[in-house]
């Protein structure tokens, strides 16, 4: 039977299409090789799949109860005996979440610049290596290690420092409040931002050490220092910064443990830094274990690590997107 020409019409975009997402492979050792790989992307695709999926549908009971408002309300009642009665709002976890992980960015911006800088620059050849390892080290530390320094030590600190900024600055909103314990939302927001350091500096020093040689030589030549040289450097890899400090922030929204230790796990919204506060990751972790026992507080926390993860998705792929636009305009220099 002759095909219809709708029929071929459709299989050749279906072909077309195809030819868009896989590679041109042209010998049989090509084809097996690929097609042997594929299960392994494919797998990778759908755990992320599943993930989002399990969140979806733990999400549904309580975006049925509360409806879209559970984001935009600070409420938490756990009524164990009359699920009618439960309510709840991720408002004061959302809020806590983006608050620590701008401070966490506006420390970790400038340390991460500096760092990338000194082993870039400043560092002797032959220390070069040894001082990456320890910046990688620092990455590769486990949280609760962070965690467990900032309660015995950040935290004191810490509440020493705003208790001199609300002593001498208490006329800025941000440290109009004496700080009653160290376990605030400055410290956990401080702690982020040390903890960030290491990933944001990786993006900047791979930028960095990609811009072309003859940016370097031009600027030297017109008789620049090597402080304005840095400068001129800096300013060519600025998307690359910006797409380092917008990883970090993602990465800074996701902590968990070391965050539940310093930030005191209150559900407000403060201005002041001084007052303790909560972010989405803490308080799952601080409710996960006794949200059984009621009807929507585990629909609710689900509901938490979706926001979390939309918020997420967004900050990378803006991320992303500043990467790619700098490879671009490197690649044209």
């Amino acid at each position: 039977m002759e095909r219809k020409p709708a029929s071929r019409g459709r299989s050749r975009v279906f072909r077309l299409s195809l030819e868009g997402f896989l590679p041109r492979l042209r010998s049989r050792d090509d084809k097996r090789f690929f097609l042997l790989h594929l299960p392994i992307p494919l797998l990778v695709f759908l755990i992320l799949t599943s993930m989002l999926a399990v969140i979806l549908i733990k999400s549904l009971p309580v975006l049925e109860h509360e409806g879209l408002s559970i984001f935009t309300k600070n409420a938490w009642r756990a009524v164990e005996d009359n699920p009618e009665k439960e309510e709840y709002g991720l408002l004061a976890a959302i809020y806590g979440t983006l608050y620590t992980s701008v401070i966490a960015i506006l420390i970790a911006a400038p340390l991460a610049v500096g760092l990338a800088v000194a082993i870039e620059e400043l560092t002797p050849r032959r220390l070069r290596g040894a001082v990456a390892v320890l910046v990688d080290l620092m990455a590769a530390t486990p949280t609760i290690v962070y965690g467990i320094w900032g309660a015995t030590y950040l935290a004191p600190t810490m509440k020493e420092i705003l208790g001199f900024m609300y002593q001498h600055f208490g006329w800025i909103p941000f440290f109009s409040e004496r700080p009653v314990t160290g376990y605030t939302i400055a410290t956990a927001g401080v702690m982020l931002g040390i903890m960030v350091v290491p990933y944001a500096a990786a993006v900047i020093r791979e930028a960095y050490s990609m811009v072309p040689r003859h940016l370097r030589e031009a600027a030297y030549s017109v008789g620049a220092t090597k402080f304005e040289t840095i400068r001129i450097l800096l300013g060519a890899i600025k998307p690359s910064i910006i797409a380092g400090l917008i990883l970090a922030f993602g990465r800074a929204m996701g902590e968990t443990v070391a965050v539940s230790l310093v930030i005191g796990n209150s559900l407000d919204t403060p201005i002041a830094v001084s007052r303790p506060g909560v972010t989405v990751s803490s308080l799952i972790a601080s409710m996960f274990k006794s949200a059984s026992y009621y009807e929507y507080m585990e629909s609710a926390l689900f509901a938490g690590g979706l926001a979390l993860f939309a918020i997420g998705l967004v900050v990378n792929t803006i991320g992303i997107l500043y990467i790619k636009r700098w490879e671009e305009e490197i690649s044209r220099v």
